[in-house]
């Protein structure tokens, strides 16, 4: 459609007409997939059993806040106001991200741009794509925390429409704030820079988030008795809240009908404040975007011979020449996208996070801690822990195949062996991993004070997951692709991403009962002076757990090389 159509089609549609096309791409990609009978069922599961596991949590929290007297309401209002403020902080550094790429990196803009279209139209259009494509996941997790609200305060369907204005309303304020604040750095910045500005500042921000969070202990609101006094408890139970803050007016207003008493002022004020950001953010787009758009245009600059490029060439120096090449470009477009490399800094965070957690355990009250009790969370550990190193292969590794994208033909049209293509990337994958997965689990296993036997055995262990979950993170990245995204973050959580972390928490969960039984029984056979019995089952549970894992590493490289020659 030439640009003078587009006017005349926006002009009669007005800025439906602009987001109708990605909707029917999205509808159209979904019914057009492969198995998508299967990817419904298998998704609408995963949902269900999503939701009904927050609604129960919530559920159970409320009954136990309603039934403690005189700040029942309070605690509730709390827990309601606090995931509205982490919901507020997730959206507004998600809107900042996907605004870059809706509003400045999209490759339909320069079509949009040049046709005579109405600045608003552009506007609201490229804001609704925008609130969409950041907010549909919050959005979703609301869904089940308000419906427990409302069951357990037995609220009527003025709840349920106060809650659906309130949602909406409170999704806009980010969405706002967020592309105004990404339309300001791209007037300073190139757009491929403010990319990589952007993901430094997010991440950074959302690491700052996630330890704050954990190193304040929220659990103490639910111990009272850990306070000096009820006025301690109580100044707790009112921070952080500020008449400035969205998430306290959609708390309040949500508290208020619940009560039975509805407040109207903070429900107008979000619904205002939601209107008048939109206009705030139509008249900076007015007056900013189009030189903000010129300057998206400029590519960023190469600056050849850097210090890593001689590094990587020294360090790969003995290898043959094509895996040379291989890895080192691998490396190279790793360290080349900040968006990659820089969630590093989130992932070391969470790691923090996770080892502070083990500490704070309280396996050590003075008491002798019983033998049972340590066998447990040191196998429970050593799941959790492989979670982690799952998390990381999902972000890193599954994305592998997927972002050859449209070379992919070039790749096949040579004449190196897809099998070297394939290895390369496993053992890229595998390596940095193992860098992770080895001293996570030998210093929590240190901090938990665990026996010889059990820190070599869960180490090897971990090792040996580590393979398995690159293997399946590569090989199932390989049976379902997205050749044609434009953004690589998008790759883990698609169908295949889902399918991997279900296949390998299965897959975590096996090889942990596979070992711990057999080891318990083991151990606690030794204590008793006849550990001779325990040594046939303890060889029948590990070497299961040997045989899943090596299943674990063939069977998905091998499907994964045969789709990857197939792929063009």
């Amino acid at each position: 459609m030439s640009p003078t159509g587009v006017a005349a089609a926006v002009q009669q549609h007005g800025w439906r007409f602009l987001v109708g096309p990605k909707f029917r791409t999205k509808v159209n990609r979904a019914r057009s997939a492969r198995g998508r009978v299967l990817k419904g069922v298998l998704l609408g599961f995963v949902g269900l059993f999503f939701w009904t596991f927050v609604f129960a949590v919530i559920f159970r929290m409320l009954l136990y806040f309603r039934n403690t007297q005189g700040i029942g309401d309070l605690l509730a209002g709390k827990l309601l106001g606090l995931a509205f403020l982490t919901f507020f902080s997730i959206l507004l550094l998600s809107n900042v991200i996907t605004a870059l790429s809706t509003f400045f990196l999209s490759e339909d803009l320069e079509l949009l741009v040049a046709a005579p279209v109405k600045p608003g139209d552009l506007y609201g259009a490229r804001l609704a794509e925008t609130i969409l494509d950041s907010s549909w996941m919050v959005a979703l997790m609301a869904v089940p925390i308000l419906a427990a609200y409302g069951v357990v305060y037995a609220a009527g369907p003025a709840y349920y429409a106060t809650a659906l204005v309130v949602l909406a309303s409170f999704l806009v304020l980010p969405a706002v704030l967020g592309s105004a604040f990404t339309l300001m750095l791209v007037n300073v910045f190139p757009a491929r820079r403010t990319r990589d500005l952007l993901a430094l500042i997010g991440l950074f921000a959302v690491a700052g988030l996630v330890a704050m969070f954990r190193f304040l202990r929220p659990e103490r609101l639910v111990r009272p008795e850990e306070f000096r006094d009820l006025v301690d408890f109580m100044a707790v139970l009112r921070t952080p809240t500020s008449v400035w803050l969205p998430s306290e007016w959609a708390a309040d207003a949500l508290m208020s009908r619940l009560n039975g008493v509805p407040d109207w002022h903070p429900f107008l004020l979000l619904l205002s404040t939601a209107a008048a950001f939109v206009v705030i953010g139509l008249w900076l787009h007015r007056r900013f975007y189009h030189s903000g758009f010129s300057k998206a245009q400029e590519g960023a600059d190469r600056r050849p011979g850097r210090a890593r490029s001689r590094l990587l060439e020294r360090f790969f120096a003995r290898m043959r020449p094509t895996t040379r090449q291989l890895v080192e470009k691998e490396v190279r477009v790793f360290f080349r996208d900040a968006t990659q490399w820089s969630q590093l800094v989130l992932l070391g965070v969470l790691v923090v996070v996770y080892v502070y957690n083990i500490r704070q355990l309280p396996l050590y009250t003075g008491e002798q801690v019983s033998f049972v009790l340590i066998t447990v969370v040191s196998f429970l550990n050593l799941g959790l822990a492989g979670f982690v190193v799952a998390a990381v292969a999902a972000r890193f590794v599954f994305p592998a195949m997927s972002i050859e994208g449209r070379v992919m033909w070039l790749l096949h049209s040579s004449p190196m062996d897809i099998r070297t293509l394939f290895w390369a990337k496993y053992w890229v994958g595998t390596i940095p991993l193992l860098v992770i997965a080895v001293p996570l689990i030998v210093g929590t296993n240190i901090l938990l004070e665990t026996s010889p036997f059990i820190l070599v055995l869960t180490s090897v262990s971990m090792v040996c997951m580590t393979f398995a979950l690159t293997a399946m993170a590569l090989g199932l990245g390989a049976l379902f692709p997205n050749l044609d995204t434009e953004n690589v973050a998008e790759i883990p959580t698609s169908f295949g991403g889902l399918l991997f972390m279900m296949a390998a928490v299965l897959y975590l969960g096996a090889v942990v009962v596979l070992e711990a039984w057999p080891v318990y029984r083991f151990l606690s056979s030794g204590l008793q002076g006849d550990a001779v019995l325990a040594w046939g089952p303890m060889a029948l549970g590990l070497g299961g757990a040997l045989l899943l894992t090596a299943l674990a590493v063939w069977l998905p490289l091998r499907a994964g090389v045969r789709r990857t020659a197939t792929l063009n």
